[in-house]
């Protein structure tokens, strides 16, 4: 099934209804979990006052800073997200020329109001990334922002770090590449389902542009399996192949600019490759699958060879494969120094930039391309990212596996969400009293 139709589903069934004693099991949990791995709920109340303070204003301060950006408001923009998204802080643009495209990624200018020296980054750099619980999220920055000043919502002026890419019609490399602030304006939010049905509709509003990055990033897409990236999942939606190929060459196009261009460090994401034998091992899992076969000319290159199967393979082998691959694949992690280059996605550079919001490399990259400047304790960060990031794995991991024990799908969880059902307060006074009755029992065991 399609994300736009599991969308579609988890919307029409309604939220996973819970009574209260489950809740407050799942929020034992949580907290336990947090506690564990030092992972902070709540915000401080001078973080929470500060990011008040700095949603106060804000046509005012727009007004002031058209004076030294790029005034983009005239260009057809939209967002792209999911059903329940809350806030939209990515959008683009683009544009057929007679020998170029030209992508407009637009990121909201996270920076502008979380500067180093504030109260919001020293959280950021604390949380280091939002952490996604099915149904419950633990955010990097608050969240006033994400809902303000920090999203690119339809009809209002906001202030944006754009990546501007010149892309040859015929080879699809970069031609040239900008990075600047910007003000735009957003003409639609959509989501993932309108912007399928956009694609196909020759009437609706946004028809062409939508149609035209579908056309762009399909070959972008099809141009990485050919050059070696690795495809996991290989049933994305057209609308998802152009948010996601869209991301990744504004974030490809970002460090290869600071690396060549600026000469300056930055938080790169660097993920090493298994060896050979690992390799090996993953591939021969692969082939001794059910119905599942790896072509010949495929085996000089392990992520080609994994692409052409997963081709070609019964969707009920899909987790199968992902998983012989996952088992062997290291860890990547942000580093100081691109050396080693990004391996599954077979780039020689590669760095996050577009998600400033809920990542603390995206965060500090943002702010390394304005000030063409590196924090003295760059490492640290790329360390304390690097860490926090499997720290978040592992609360995801975790929690989902205690959702499943106390017998909910994790799935259906994250993409209905949770409703407490409020007990008659009659079969409450019966529930106490059975806990009372055997209250010693219970806590003897």
């Amino acid at each position: 099934m399609s994300d736009q139709a599991a969308a579609g589903t988890a919307e029409a069934q309604g939220p996973v209804e819970i009574d209260e004693e489950l809740a407050r099991h799942l929020a034992n949990k949580r907290d336990e979990l947090f506690e564990k791995l030092e992972m902070p709920d709540e915000f401080p109340e001078e973080v929470l006052d500060e990011a008040e303070a700095r949603t106060d204003g804000v046509h005012a301060e727009i007004e002031r800073e058209l004076e030294e950006r790029r005034d983009l408001r005239g260009l057809t923009t939209w967002t792209t997200d999911p059903v329940d998204a809350q806030d939209f802080d990515d959008a683009i643009s683009i544009e057929k020329r007679e020998e170029e495209y030209v992508l407009h990624v637009h990121i909201a200018d996270v920076t502008h109001y979380v500067p180093p020296e504030s109260e919001m980054w020293a959280e950021a750099v604390r949380r280091a990334n939002t952490v996604y619980l099915p149904a419950y999220t633990v955010h990097m920055l608050p969240p006033v922002l994400a809902e303000t000043v920090c999203s690119l919502v339809p009809n209002e002026d906001r202030l944006a770090h754009t990546v501007e890419m010149h892309l040859d019609r015929e080879t699809l490399s970069y031609d040239d590449i900008e990075i600047y602030k910007s003000v735009i304006e957003s003409d639609e939010r959509l989501t993932y389902s309108q912007a399928e049905t956009r694609i196909d509709d020759p009437d609706a509003p946004l028809h062409a542009e939508n149609a035209l990055a579908f056309e762009l990033t399909d070959r972008l897409h099809e141009q990485r399996k050919e050059d070696g990236s690795l495809v996991l999942n290989p049933s994305r939606d057209r609308a998802h192949t152009i948010i996601e190929e869209s991301m990744l060459k504004a974030n490809k196009a970002v460090t290869h600019e600071l690396m060549w261009s600026r000469g300056v460090e930055a938080m790169y994401r660097v993920h090493p490759q298994p060896t050979p034998d690992e390799w090996n091992e993953a591939l021969r899992e692969v082939q001794e699958l059910d119905s599942v076969s790896i072509p010949g000319s495929a085996w000089d290159d392990p992520r080609k060879a994994v692409n052409a199967a997963i081709e070609e393979a019964p969707g009920r082998q899909l987790d199968k494969i992902q998983r012989a691959v996952m088992k062997v694949m290291p860890r990547a992690r942000y580093m100081n120094d691109p050396f080693g280059g990004h391996h599954a996605l077979n780039f020689e550079i590669y760095g996050h930039f577009t998600s400033p919001i809920r990542r603390l490399s995206d965060l500090v990259n943002h702010w390394i391309v304005y000030e063409n400047d590196v924090p003295e304790n760059l490492l640290e960060l790329c360390d304390r990212a690097s860490d926090k990031q499997k720290d978040a794995e592992q609360a995801e991991r975790e929690y989902s596996q205690f959702l499943n024990e106390v017998g909910l799908n994790p799935h259906d969880v994250n993409s209905r969400g949770l409703e407490v059902i409020e007990e008659d307060e009659s079969e409450s006074d019966d529930a106490d009293a059975e806990e009372n009755e055997h209250g010693v029992e219970d806590e003897s065991t």
